[in-house]
């Protein structure tokens, strides 16, 4: 008998590993074995986009791992969607986009970690801001208080993935500095956490 479970860990590893092709095919599997199931699609899917935009994929990973915890039915949706628009729908992508021009964000590319506060102010919530911006603008970060901040914040909010890119892409710059290490160590317990479920 097939351990659903554990296949899914297997792949999930593979993916976050960037062996996206082992990846895959674990995901091809358990779509096939477990066809009800629409979540293992979506995930093929993100090794799909790897395949041409990996920052992508992994932000949409991470994204659909959080979400999903808390509404599958939307958390497919919602990737639906983004994929749609990633595969050249410019009408659904300028209507995603449409919230974070309204608020004010004079850039696409970067926005600065003092006005990205402010649109977790307006939002309501730092998750649907960070879902807003996600996919078209960094967070510019000019200090190291908003950095650990940040990444804080992306750890609580179900973000890993993400809060490891950046952990990973500033530790030369804090080189064993004790908040890194407790950002580590936060995001290993919650890992370990997720797995438990």
């Amino acid at each position: 008998m097939i351990n659903e479970k554990r296949l899914l860990n297997e792949a999930n590893s593979y993916f976050l590993n960037k062996e996206y092709d082992k990846a895959l095919f674990l995901y091809s599997q358990l779509s096939s074995l477990f066809s009800t199931k629409k979540e293992y699609k979506v995930y093929a899917i993100f090794c799909d986009i790897a395949s041409e935009d990996e920052q992508k994929a992994l932000t949409l990973y991470d994204y659909f791992s959080a979400a999903s915890l808390e509404d599958m039915e939307a958390a497919i949706s919602y990737v639906e969607e983004v994929v749609n628009a990633y595969d050249g729908d410019i009408d659904k992508m300028m209507e995603m986009l449409k919230d974070i021009t309204e608020t004010g964000v004079d850039s696409l590319d970067a926005i600065k970690y003092d006005d990205f506060k402010k649109l977790v102010d307006s939002r309501g919530s730092f998750r649907v801001a960070f879902e807003d911006i996600m996919f078209s603008t960094k967070v510019a970060i000019e200090s190291k208080e908003d950095f650990f901040d940040f990444v804080s914040k992306l750890i609580d909010n179900g973000f890993n993935t993400t809060a490891y890119s950046y952990l990973d892409g500033f530790n030369e710059y804090f080189t064993y500095d004790k908040e890194i290490e407790e950002l580590y160590k936060k995001l290993e317990e919650k890992k370990i956490a997720n797995n438990h479920k």
